[in-house]
């Protein structure tokens, strides 16, 4: 089952502990800023980096503005993982609503 949840209600998700936080941005974005605890899985390299992901996890799943990561959701349902989460609005939606520390760009 794939949501796409505004922030507030993703960052609920992050309480669940069998959640995977993942972004899926380049490593340069993910240098300036990310959200504590997210692995970074760029999406130019999932094919390769999910068969290292549980499938019965719940994952949830970022980019900048909510695009790159719905992409990367729906690759990974094509690959039989079940439990997925977007970020609505992306890392930058999260910085104007939930930690305004979060550097925009």
């Amino acid at each position: 089952m794939i949501q796409d949840l505004p922030p507030e209600a993703f960052k609920a998700s992050l309480n669940n502990e069998n959640t995977i936080l993942i972004d899926v941005r380049e490593d340069w974005e993910f240098e300036l800023c990310n959200i504590e605890s997210a692995q970074l899985m760029p999406m130019s390299t999932i094919a390769q980096t999910c068969v290292q992901l549980d499938k019965d996890a719940h994952l949830a799943v970022y980019c900048h503005h909510g695009v790159r990561s719905l992409r990367v959701i729906h690759f990974l349902q094509s690959q039989g993982y079940e439990n997925l989460i977007n970020l609505q609005g992306g890392i930058d939606a999260w910085s104007s609503e939930i930690d305004s520390s979060v550097a925009k760009y």
